[in-house]
């Protein structure tokens, strides 16, 4: 069994802009070798974007916990809300922006894994 908390997880601004705390990655979580997709928690704070970025090989799923965003993906966008699930297809270039007076706050499901080398600032 596996459980982390968040409290326990370090969060960095990463390529793309956001501040990210990984969840679980089977290179960095002990036990967690088999899984087959990365789990991140993503905070976007209030009049901010991610930088347009694409995953060459992988898919990736945002699942909006808190705030209200515009995810823009390709020459398409929409708004977001808490409770929605957007899907970002691999080699897609992709940013959100937070439209709301509080944190956009989200949950980035990569499968395969994300790789360092499998994202590109677009």
């Amino acid at each position: 069994m596996i459980i982390r908390d968040i409290a326990d997880c370090p969060r960095s601004r990463v390529i793309d802009g956001s501040h990210l705390a990984e969840l679980l990655h089977p290179d960095k979580v002990p036990g967690a070798q088999r899984l087959r997709c990365s789990v991140a928690h993503a905070i976007v704070p209030p009049g901010e974007s991610t930088l347009p970025h694409l995953l060459k090989t992988s898919t990736e799923l945002y699942f909006i916990l808190e705030g209200s965003g515009e995810m823009h993906i390709g020459s398409r966008s929409a708004p977001v809300h808490p409770g929605q699930i957007i899907l970002i297809p691999r080699g897609r270039s992709q940013y959100i922006r937070n439209t709301g007076t509080g944190d956009l706050v989200f949950l980035c499901i990569v499968t395969p894994k994300w790789q360092a080398a499998d994202e590109d600032l677009a």
